[in-house]
């Protein structure tokens, strides 16, 4: 699940071309276009793009809806900055591929479709989802408690992404030169270093948990049934919602992997948050795993569902551990610290109550209190911070 750097301010992103912009759209609608008004959705590389006067297209036209061309569209483009995100090329190949696999050739409805695309200058045009709302902006503005209807639709849609592409790789490969990201599994490299940082301050590892890791790694490497598509940064921003509906953006890290990766958000706390909710409690988890095994009937097994989700979520904590000499730097009452102890626990507690992998969930478990007496400032109680608190 790879994390993005943070966003580059929005003065190093020019903007596309409006001509080239209006050509592609015409091309694509079979009628003269003329772009109005354009937003710049900073600090991303982003903007929507509003035709001066919608025109009818072609019903017969492959990009065109039957309502023709549509009141305002989505352009993505490549990033200047050569130490952030979105600066690859296969980045824009990736997110086209995966869209076009999803609309096209499965004919769902869970992500924005590709009105037109120029590759040669890393150009997408995309269905403009408005005025569905980012979920983490309800959850910052309404809290969690009680849960929104766009989490519940969140979990869903996870679940039938999963379903829906399951058993589906060699057609989702097919759209994709030999560029980018296809499949995928995670880097064993995170783990030694977590691991090493766990024995320099104290939490090594015991030969139990390291045997336990093995069979880890050996599981999301290989997941079997579970392997399907993810967008690679299944996150509450990354889901817009609107009257408990919603769609799944930014497939530019998109690859086939274990499923329920993409679920770890639902348990554990992701970059922007502090706390999640309790997914058992609130009926996420139950939502999830019944629109995802119509797909991956395996996900009714408690045993098997229970393992990939334990080595899943421990795997992102493993991750977010990689950042500990970079926190440890930090100056005291920085929330990053307490985020990644939280971040450890969230994994453990899942790992705990799905009965799976003990020993690594333990160590888990001593890394983070470990991290409370080594950062006294980061020793507080996980009970007084509710739902879905913002990291800062």
């Amino acid at each position: 699940m790879p994390t993005p750097p943070v966003d580059p301010p929005a003065t190093s992103l020019p903007l596309p071309d409006r001509a080239h912009l209006e050509e592609l759209l015409a091309k694509a609608f079979g009628v003269p276009v003329t772009l109005g008004r354009m937003e710049h959705l900073a600090p991303w590389a982003v903007l929507r793009a509003h035709p001066a006067e919608p025109k009818p297209a072609p019903h017969t036209h492959p990009a065109g809806p039957e309502s023709g061309l549509p009141s305002s569209v989505i352009v993505k483009w490549l990033r200047v900055h050569p130490s952030r995100s979105r600066t690859d090329a296969g980045q824009v190949v990736t997110e086209r591929a995966a869209l076009r696999f999803l609309s096209e050739d499965l004919g769902l409805d869970l992500a924005p479709r590709v009105l037109a695309d120029d590759m040669a200058a890393s150009l997408l045009v995309l269905e403009d989802l408005a005025p569905r709302t980012p979920l983490d902006q309800v959850l910052r503005r309404d809290g969690a408690v009680p849960p929104p209807a766009g989490l519940a639709a969140f979990a869903r849609a996870l679940g039938e992404l999963g379903a829906a592409t399951a058993g589906r790789a060699e057609l989702y490969l097919a759209r994709r030169p030999a560029v980018g990201l296809g499949l995928t599994c995670p880097d064993a490299d995170a783990w030694r270093r977590a691991v090493e940082h766990g024995a320099g301050f104290g939490v090594a590892l015991p030969s139990r948990a390291e045997t336990e890791l093995a069979r880890l790694l050996a599981e999301l490497a290989d997941p079997g049934p579970f392997l399907a598509l993810t967008n690679g940064d299944a996150e509450a921003n990354n889901f817009l919602t609107a009257d408990g509906d919603g769609r799944l953006i930014d497939f530019e890290f998109a690859g086939y992997r274990h499923t329920l990766t993409s679920a770890v958000c639902l348990y554990v706390p992701g970059p922007a948050w502090l706390t999640v909710s309790d997914p058992i409690a609130t009926g996420l988890e139950a939502g999830y795993r019944r629109a995802l095994a119509r797909g991956v009937p395996e996900a009714d097994d408690d045993r098997l569902f229970g393992f990939g989700l334990a080595a899943a979520c421990l795997t992102w904590a493993a991750g977010r551990l990689t950042r500990f000499p970079t926190l440890d730097a930090r100056v005291p009452g920085e929330n990053s610290r307490l985020q990644l102890i939280f971040t450890l626990d969230a994994a453990a507690w899942t790992a705990e109550n799905h009965r799976a992998l003990p020993h690594l969930a333990g160590w888990a478990r001593r890394a983070a209190q470990a991290l409370r007496r080594r950062w006294p400032d980061a020793d507080v109680d996980r009970a007084a911070y509710p739902a879905y608190t913002p990291r800062g």
